[in-house]
């Protein structure tokens, strides 16, 4: 969040025709709640029009590229990695300790789409699961970024917004900031 290293997510692997949504969705969750930017590898680079698209309506900043060595990204990351999976140490065990490695240094959170080569359990620091029982990916990067953010992110400022979610009881309302 500001004042703070950057958080980047490597959205490692993309099956086209599999992962359209999911990898959608961890670029979305990722600026909800709190990244500062999104890496994806080739195979999804029609995503980051969807998760621009929405940064642009709904206020920033955040960023997405696109590479074509998500790998070499994590092997040259000057910073600290948590790599979510499910074989983790349970991140309740481990939030204190990568918060304090965060306050000094950016963080890489790699969210894999399919198996990981073993290289990335190796590279990171921090090898984290909010459940060893199988589950989302985005479910994991929803609780790890709120557990690193200590809640802090769910107050969060956006900047530059065309649109604004009011919240309701029930029913939906969006207003066009120009309008209000």
């Amino acid at each position: 969040m500001q004042d703070e290293p950057p958080v980047v997510v490597l959205r490692l692997g993309h099956r086209p025709g599999r992962d359209e949504r999911m990898t959608t969705h961890v670029g979305l969750t990722a600026r909800a709640l709190g990244a500062d930017r999104l890496v994806l590898e080739d195979a999804a680079a029609g995503r980051k029009e969807t998760v621009t698209d929405i940064t642009d309506r709904f206020g920033g900043p955040f960023e997405v590229e696109v590479t074509d060595r998500p790998l070499g990204r994590l092997r040259s990351w000057d910073g600290a990695i948590a790599h979510l999976t499910m074989y983790g140490q349970p991140v309740q065990n481990l939030e204190d300790e990568i918060r304090t490695a965060h306050r000094d240094e950016p963080l890489l959170v790699v969210v894999g789409a399919e198996k990981v080569p073993f290289e990335v359990y190796e590279r990171a620091d921090f090898n984290v699961g909010v459940t060893n029982q199988p589950h989302s990916e985005i479910a994991a990067l929803a609780v790890f970024l709120d557990r690193l953010f200590e809640g802090r992110e769910l107050d969060r400022t956006w900047e530059d917004a065309e649109k604004r979610v009011v919240p309701k009881a029930a029913g939906k309302r969006v207003v066009d900031l120009d309008e209000e």
